[in-house]
Formats: structure tokens, C-alpha cells, sequence
């Protein structure tokens, strides 16, 4: 049990030595000097010392008394500072979010307004890094993973759905513009690699011998939305997720020349604590994030 004199004390001690004065410290408290006086008289008498050295005019604090006054006021100063900072915040709560930087840019940051205008009382913080952070430590309440792993002890991992992986590219890399009837071919086209998707170019070239590909050339980048921007530049013919490609393919930005033919592959994870998973607004992100990207995969389909 912590050791504290009463607090109606420890303030009215508090006010009159900042303020050097009983009267002073009423005034400010709303109280009578009397009232300030008795208080402050009760706390002498707690802890068996004077505080202040008294005259017929004024109060002046003992040397016990300064050193006191300065680790009280301190105190109350750090009560005051953590009030203002929740009088700021208002009454929300914060969702902290962390994701591989891909599925953040492309799909997720764009809906999060959604989720916002469903919960008003809950903040989002999306933080985005290929690095998986520490759930167990509080670095965040969902990290969005991409890949195999092997997860923490009460870590819970929820599969996103299959994610079907196609060829894309801009309208200006077809023939005239316009998506073909038959006969696509990428022989002879420039291929932009993203080195770490869990299928690539090699894959895919394994599972469609009839097109004759160059493995070789083309752009490398270390991350999905960059090989998008690169083909919606017309730069070359991607190979990605139909998740992260979905605004640019409502947008016309890109096409699919060979349809949907590609496989379905998990590739995302959620990730949270087991002990949390029942704090309302872990269970309400979870249910929007599923529910969107339920209703992605249906457009998409």
C-alpha cells in the first residue's frame, strides 16, 4: 500500500508554497486561508516536521519544507502535463497498425477512411516496414505480415485470402491500346521483377513454357508497389497480386492481358496477440479488415 498523506493536504501544502502565501493558496483553491492553514497543519503533523516557518504576516518554508515543496510540485506539474495530453486526445483510442509496406500503400491506406467513419472513437496509427515488429512488447496491436513464419508464443495468425498472382501491364503496352481477343504473347516484352514475391517471373515461366521469356532483363525492385507504379509508367509487364492492383485496375491505370489466369496464393497474415484479440477495438478492425477483403476478392473475381 503506497504511503501518501491525504491529497487535500499534499495540494493545500502545494499552492501555499508555490504561492508564498496562505491567503494566496485559498484564493486559488476556492477554499478560506483558515481552511489552507488546517490542512497544511494536518500534513505537519502526518510527518512529524514543520514546513513552514510562521510570523504574524507571512509563511516562509523551512529548508525540509523547499526540498518538499520542489518534489510535490514537480509531481503535480506531471498530473497536470498528463491531464492536458488526454484532454488533447480526447476520449478516442488509438489502433496502432504496422504492415509490410506493399498491402499498407496499395490496398489498406486507401480504405482506412471507412473503418474511420464506422468507429469515430477509435485513432488509427499505420506504421509500414518490411521488419516485423514486437507484438509482446506494445510496438503495435496488429502487424500485417507477408510470407512463411514462424510466429511468437501467443501470437495468433489469421490467413488473408488466396491472392491470385497475374500478368499486368499499361493499355499502351497492347497492340492498339486495346486488351486482345486471343494471342497475347510476352515474348520479346520487357518483365518488371518484384525479387521478393513468393511467385515470380521464374515461376510463372515453369508453368507457361508456350511464352518465351527473357529471365534476365527488366527492372528488380524490392517491393510490389513500386513494380506497379513502374508498369502503370508503361515501363514493362508485371506480375502481382490482383489485391494490390485493384484501384489500378477500377481505374483502367492497368490491365490484365492474359485475364485472370494465374494461381492463388495466401500471402498475407494478420498477426495480434492472443490476449488482446477480445478488446473491442481489436475485434472491430478485425471484422471490417475481413469484410473488405472479402468483398475485394468477390470484385475481383
Amino acid at each position: 500500500m503506497r504511503k501518501i498523506p491525504p491529497l487535500k493536504s499534499v495540494q493545500a501544502f502545494e499552492a501555499a508554497s508555490r504561492l508564498g502565501s496562505f491567503v494566496a493558496a485559498a484564493t486559488e483553491l476556492h477554499l478560506t486561508p483558515s481552511a489552507i492553514s488546517h490542512q497544511v497543519r494536518m500534513l505537519e503533523q502526518r510527518l512529524g516536521i514543520a514546513l513552514f516557518h510562521r510570523t504574524h504576516r507571512s509563511v516562509e518554508l523551512t529548508d525540509i519544507g523547499r526540498r518538499y515543496a520542489e518534489s510535490v510540485s514537480e509531481a503535480f506539474s506531471l498530473i497536470e502535463a498528463s491531464t492536458r495530453s488526454i484532454e488533447r486526445a480526447g476520449k478516442s483510442d488509438i489502433l496502432t497498425i504496422h504492415s509490410v509496406p506493399s498491402i499498407a500503400a496499395q490496398w489498406l491506406m486507401p480504405r482506412l477512411s471507412r473503418f474511420s467513419a464506422m468507429h469515430a472513437d477509435i485513432d488509427v496509427r499505420l506504421n509500414a516496414s518490411s521488419a516485423p515488429v514486437d507484438l509482446a512488447a506494445g510496438e503495435a496491436d496488429f502487424d500485417i505480415r507477408y510470407g512463411n513464419f514462424f510466429p511468437d508464443a501467443g501470437v495468433m495468425v489469421e490467413p488473408f485470402p488466396a491472392e491470385r498472382i497475374v500478368v499486368n501491364c499499361s493499355t499502351s503496352m497492347l497492340p492498339g491500346r486495346r486488351l486482345p481477343k486471343k494471342g497475347f504473347t510476352l515474348t520479346g516484352k520487357t518483365l518488371i521483377h518484384t525479387e521478393v514475391n513468393r511467385y515470380t517471373w521464374r515461376d510463372w515461366s515453369k508453368d507457361h513454357p508456350e511464352h518465351s521469356i527473357d529471365l534476365e532483363r527488366g527492372p528488380r525492385f524490392d517491393r510490389s508497389f513500386m513494380a506497379i507504379n513502374c508498369a502503370v509508367d508503361a515501363l514493362g509487364v508485371a506480375l502481382e497480386s490482383t489485391l494490390l492492383i485493384e484501384r489500378e485496375l477500377e481505374s483502367k491505370k492497368l490491365v490484365l492481358p492474359l485475364g485472370l489466369v494465374g494461381p492463388q496464393i495466401v500471402c498475407h497474415q494478420l498477426t495480434y496477440l492472443k490476449s488482446k484479440g477480445h478488446i473491442q477495438k481489436m475485434k472491430a478492425f478485425r471484422e471490417w479488415l475481413f469484410e473488405e477483403l472479402n468483398q475485394s476478392m468477390t470484385n475481383l473475381s
